[in-house]
């Protein structure tokens, strides 16, 4: 990170020191939020009015394609048990697993699949523009499911660890994997950064000293139960939800909407697409992944334990993973910059759709 962090440092003085939040339902909605203000007008908002449902908004349905993952959101509606159903690989949708060290993505390249991230964006893409047949569309998204998936993955392409991925030799070094290695077990899948663990504890401690509280009337009220201490957390929990929150907070975004109107006014810097939309998704891919170069650097692995999975059983290592302690500082810029980008991506790209 020696060489990336003047870059951050400078990104992470853009934010004025405000005030809340988090990502997971947060960030997408953000991303959503941009974009809905970002076609106001537009041929492409008319277009997007056609598959939503009353009082729908791409905000309000940023989220989709994770409630089908379970009840979280509340009941299944018969539009979603249709769409688990009919795509049993739906949660490997949304990722790929390129190792962050590579430089771009490629189609059968190490860590991608036919179902990941960047096909499926490629997927919805084509159904939109009414190009959808056999091979297009193998999975046989409608319009409104294409949309529904697409404005949700535009939101997860943009997180770098969706894109970028760590694995691990057995000395606990990150390294670019030979499947060969994989298969006898000298280098492991660090499974996004989910098998990466932070001191939580720590981190909040360092936290705290470094990002704005938030709001008072989001802190829990006195009397209210008190949720067990978290020792450790996954780093992919930390970029999907964490550095939103932070992000939030140092901007003085109490809302999503909030959060979008802010950060179009700063009229941001982003890198925009170009040539066949076919290829938007792998470029958007590189764009995160090159992000992601910047997440992993001057982080640390630590000692490797395992763990057992309560569901399969599974056996499976994790790592401790180190942090310099500033790092809450310019990953929440970071956050802020792949926010942005994934609104003003998915705007884009739907104006190209419908110009």
């Amino acid at each position: 990170m020696k060489k990336q962090l003047p870059l951050i440092l400078a990104l992470s003085g853009a934010f004025a020191s405000f005030n809340v939040q988090a990502w997971g339902n947060d960030g997408h909605r953000a991303v959503g939020a941009i974009a809905d203000q970002l076609l106001k007008g537009s041929n492409a908002q008319q277009h997007v009015q056609a598959l939503l449902l009353p009082g729908e908004s791409l905000e309000k349905i940023s989220t989709w394609a994770d409630c089908v993952k379970g009840t979280y959101c509340g009941p299944q509606s018969a539009e979603m048990t249709s769409y688990v159903a009919a795509n049993p690989k739906h949660s490997e949708y949304h990722y790929t697993d390129v190792p962050f060290q590579l430089p771009s993505y490629h189609d059968h390249g190490v860590g991608t699949a036919e179902d990941d991230i960047v096909q499926t964006a490629k997927q919805c893409i084509a159904v939109l523009q009414g190009k959808a047949d056999a091979t297009t569309n193998p999975h046989n998204f409608t319009p409104r499911q294409a949309l529904l998936i697409l404005t949700h993955l535009a939101g997860d392409i943009a997180q770098p660890l969706h894109v970028g991925a760590g694995f691990v030799s057995s000395d606990g070094k990150f390294v670019v994997p030979a499947q060969a290695q994989l298969d006898a077990g000298e280098v492991f899948d660090a499974r996004g950064g989910n098998n990466l663990l932070l001191d939580d504890v720590k981190l909040t401690a360092t936290s705290d000293k470094l990002i704005p509280a938030a709001p008072v009337d989001e802190i829990k009220p006195a009397g209210a139960p008190a949720r067990a201490p978290q020792t450790t957390r996954p780093f992919h929990s930390y970029w999907d939800t964490t550095v939103v929150n932070y992000a939030f907070r140092r901007i003085g975004a109490r809302t999503t909407e909030q959060f979008a109107k802010l950060v179009i006014a700063g009229n941001p810097t982003v890198v925009s697409a170009k040539g066949d939309l076919a290829t938007w998704p792998y470029q958007w891919a590189d764009q995160s992944l090159a992000i992601s170069k910047v997440a992993y650097a001057d982080v640390t692995v630590g000692a490797a334990t395992k763990q057992t999975s309560k569901s399969t059983g599974e056996s499976y290592n994790v790592w401790a993973l180190a942090m310099p302690d500033n790092y809450p500082v310019p990953s929440s810029a970071i956050a802020r910059q792949q926010l942005t980008q994934g609104g003003y991506q998915l705007a884009a790209v739907l104006k190209a759709i419908w110009p």
